[in-house]
């Protein structure tokens, strides 16, 4: 990861933040044979004291279950939409086009919880991303035998943070008329522009 002291958040709230707006993950990790594997997943971000854990379930019987389980280094990867920004919107020419993004990458080892974990995590996730509070698929509206079944098949783990690491490459670099060039060029393009348009404006 790039470490480059004007692509960084204001403080360390804006970086929890961002985690948690963006909850589907990558989670990386290693297998037996030392080959990279990957998974993608929501995960819940849980605050203890100055402690930060990152919380989610896997299937079981997966390669990257599997590897878990036998090397708990973990690498979980929080991404949002990126943008291209194209050097012809600067003021000073002659300069290499670039891209914009954020990105934060949490370390620390994953440790498998037991069946009561995993139940109050599938509660935990479904209210939190459910909009409606008594939809049926809320998890004290499923017939208890089908939770049991599906339960089964998976297992919740924890992973306190011991490293964290962020990039906001939001055009801090660029002069007050570029920075602003760009936002209006972006605003004219798709969602993602759209979106890095905004978190430009925020800066």
């Amino acid at each position: 990861m790039y470490d480059i002291s004007y692509f960084k958040a204001n403080d360390h709230q804006e970086v929890i933040e961002f985690m948690q707006a963006n909850p589907f993950v990558t989670i990386c990790g290693v297998d037996k044979n030392g080959l990279p594997i990957a998974a993608q997943i929501p995960i819940l971000i849980k605050q203890v004291d100055d402690k930060l854990f990152i919380c989610g379930h896997l299937m079981r019987k997966q390669d990257h279950t599997n590897a878990f389980e036998m090397n708990p280094n973990a690498l979980v990867i929080f991404s949002a939409p990126s943008a291209f920004v194209s050097a012809s919107w600067y003021t000073s020419k002659g300069q290499a086009s670039t891209w914009n993004y954020q990105t934060v990458h949490a370390i620390g080892k994953m440790q498998m919880q037991d069946e009561q974990h995993l139940y109050h995590l599938l509660v935990a996730l479904t209210e939190k991303f459910e909009s409606d509070p008594d939809a049926p698929s809320q998890v004290k509206n499923l017939d208890p035998m089908y939770m049991q079944q599906n339960m089964k098949a998976i297992i919740s783990f924890e992973i306190e943070v011991a490293q964290l690491k962020h990039v906001f490459k939001l055009s801090q670099n660029r002069d007050e008329v570029s920075h602003q060039n760009i936002q209006n060029e972006l605003n004219k393009g798709d969602a993602a522009c759209k979106y890095m348009a905004a978190a430009m404006q925020r800066k």
